[in-house]
């Protein structure tokens, strides 16, 4: 069955930097498109950034352009999300999802990593 297992979350100061790391397991991760995103206290999903099978599409949200970097290694079937200059706001759970072959649908996503940006 498909699994994805985020890590690498954690508590840091404002300005500091993490790497969240996302596993695959169960399907053929180099086939799908690979997507982050973050739910913060008392709101809802809200999309990072995208990243394409075949490496030729990445796109991010406005508010986390030039400070994260999603990427992934499709020999070890893990999806990354640098993350640069953090603030307080971006304090929330970050998961990892698969989208469907059509990529208009999260099929599945993991159980989430809790990063916290705090002095």
């Amino acid at each position: 069955q498909v699994q994805l297992v985020e890590s690498g979350g954690g508590l840091v100061q404002p300005g500091g930097s993490l790497r969240l790391s996302c596993t695959a397991s169960g399907f053929t991760f180099s086939n799908y498109w690979m997507i982050w995103v973050r739910q913060a206290p008392g709101k809802g999903l809200e999309w990072i950034s995208a990243l394409s099978n075949g490496f030729g599409n990445i796109h991010y949200a406005d508010f986390v352009k030039g400070r994260f970097t999603i990427s992934r290694d499709n020999a070890k079937s893990t999806l990354y999300l640098q993350m640069n200059s953090l603030k307080p706001d971006d304090t929330a759970v970050y998961y990892c999802a698969k989208l469907s072959p059509s990529i208009t649908e999260l099929e599945y996503w993991g159980q989430g990593a809790q990063v916290t940006v705090s002095s």
